[in-house]
């Protein structure tokens, strides 16, 4: 018996065999498209991946290749009898998807890159199968989109919620409690809405998750809609509930009971629980009989539009190379423009400033901005004959890349995992973007941060970025700094900090001509 005779009496060879022919040159093409994303964006393939496996808020995006085999299951015997058919408009899809990933490198935006490289799969589709089968396939690849680790940036506005949730529960339980940002205070101790108690890992698995139900089990859009507004609703309430729960249960059996009881409950339990509190309230709801069928072809084969669309025909055997000529392009513009970095000097020092004077730095409270990837860090303490006392953090870096962002997720002052948290964002006394940020004691300070690239000078951090792309687009080799001026407040026998920083800031003139002399090493 030949390996061909083999390979058809093994159950995928027979389910190759039994596709009709154009469909096994098909999805022959489409999976060498994907196997040729994965390889040519194999750094941001492993980073998701790394994300799934490593990082408990997208432990269920491991899940989400075998529901994708699953989703297109329940409509494979209505999409083989659609004929796939290369589509041109879809490279321009392509094109764009490609785009947003190379805007995502010269961002260091992780982000973008990871959605840049979905959404090429994606395109792929759109290219090589066309526009009716994607029309059957719709739900499917969109539901791809949840490949990509995405949510993090919730966690500052989850963590406010939350807090402003539990004070809410706190002053109907007849429980006296202040609160500043995330930190709350009652009389049985003092408590930080943490990122890990955002609750931002159950809202993503429970938006996911919401998607797929509202598509599987209803059919009108109107009960779609409402199950995935209560998705998004009751996981947010219910991580209110439970920091709620936990700050109560502290007020009449201590802090270590209240800590123990959360730590064994605040876990898979907890999302189960909310799970299937929603689904308990949504189930008499269902409108989508079991036996219903996911896709109609009769009906997409003749459906006028999806016809005219069609007409934007090409040959296959152009659609591959076509999908590989952009795909290259920008992966080589991208490595050009990664490969140039603006010369920075051997050494830098914090410039002189009349009146004032370095000294030891010992803050009350260790405080540490991160500045991830720079080619010079300076972190030093000044103070003037007023006692004005002022902490100056300044970062240099040849260029702005993965890795290497000066306003990238958890990066200035408010470090990621540093044991800081915002407070609020008061005015700024210059240009730069201020914050009132609080550690446990309570120890507070106020930081503002200013940007400097180029001819750029900014406190925001999205005109950085817009400033870093058009560099890397037309390949200019600029420096990027950074500038941390910040001042602890409410110390016994210290000026304020907001008195502290503007002596500072009329003392050195100029803030940008104070950060291009420390960029220039004088």
């Amino acid at each position: 018996m030949s390996l061909p005779d083999l390979a058809l009496k093994a159950p995928l060879g027979r389910a190759v065999a039994a596709l009709p022919v154009p469909w096994r040159r098909a999805l022959a093409l489409l999976a060498c498209a994907w196997t040729g994303n994965v390889v040519l964006f194999a750094s941001d393939w492993q980073a998701m991946f790394l994300q799934w496996w490593d990082s408990s808020t997208y432990n269920h995006v491991l899940l989400i290749p075998f529901i994708l085999g699953w989703l297109i299951s329940l409509r494979w015997r209505e999409v083989v009898r659609i004929e796939p058919q290369a589509w041109w408009p879809g490279l321009i899809a392509f094109a764009g998807a490609a785009f947003l990933w190379l805007l995502g490198t010269f961002a260091g935006l992780s982000l973008a890159t990871q959605l840049g490289v979905v959404l090429m799969a994606q395109a792929s589709v759109l290219v090589l199968l066309g526009p009716r089968a994607c029309a059957a396939l719709l739900f499917p690849i969109a539901y791809m989109l949840f490949l990509v680790p995405a949510g993090d940036e919730l966690i500052p506005a989850l963590q406010t919620i939350t807090a402003k949730i539990s004070m809410a529960l706190l002053a109907l339980s007849n429980v006296p409690a202040h609160i500043e940002g995330v930190f709350i205070t009652t009389p049985g101790g003092y408590f930080e809405v943490a990122e890990a108690c955002s609750g931002v890992k159950f809202l993503i698995a429970m938006i996911a998750y919401g998607a797929l139900v509202a598509n599987v089990c209803f059919a009108s859009w109107t009960r779609r809609i409402a199950f995935m507004a209560l998705s998004i609703a009751m996981p947010i309430l219910a991580n209110g509930v439970r920091a709620w729960g936990t700050i109560f249960i502290a007020e009449h059996r201590g802090i270590e009971f209240a800590a123990g009881f959360d730590h064994i409950f605040y876990g898979w339990i907890f999302f189960a629980v909310v799970m299937a509190l929603v689904m308990a309230i949504a189930w008499r709801f269902f409108d989508r009989a079991i036996d219903d069928r996911m896709v109609d072809a009769e009906a997409l084969n003749g459906n006028a539009l999806l016809a005219r669309l069609s007409a934007f025909s090409m040959g296959q055997g152009r659609a591959l190379p076509a999908l590989a000529a952009i795909a290259l392009v920008f992966s080589g513009w991208s490595a050009w423009a990664n490969s140039l970095e603006a010369p920075v000097p051997a050494r830098i020092a914090f410039p002189e400033v009349p009146g004032w004077q370095q000294v030891d730095y010992t803050p009350q409270a260790a405080w540490k901005p991160l500045h991830t990837g720079a080619n010079h860090v300076l972190l030093g303490r000044f103070r003037d004959d007023a006692g004005h006392t002022v902490d100056i953090s300044y970062a240099l870096y040849a260029t702005q890349d993965d890795g290497r962002e000066a306003g990238g997720f958890g990066q200035g002052a408010i470090p990621l995992g540093g044991g800081w948290a915002w407070e609020s964002s008061p005015a700024p006394l210059a240009q730069g973007h201020a914050d009132r940020i609080q550690t446990a004691g309570p120890v507070h300070r106020l930081a503002e941060t200013f940007y400097r690239s180029g001819p750029l000078f900014t406190g925001s951090n999205t005109r950085l970025k817009l400033e870093n792309i058009l560099d890397r687009l037309l390949l200019r080799e600029r420096t990027t700094a950074t500038l941390i001026l910040s001042a602890e407040d409410a110390i016994p026998g210290q000026p304020p900090a907001e008195a502290s920083l503007r002596a500072f800031l009329n003392a050195a003139g100029p803030v940008d001509a104070w950060m291009d002399r420390a960029a220039a090493g004088r």
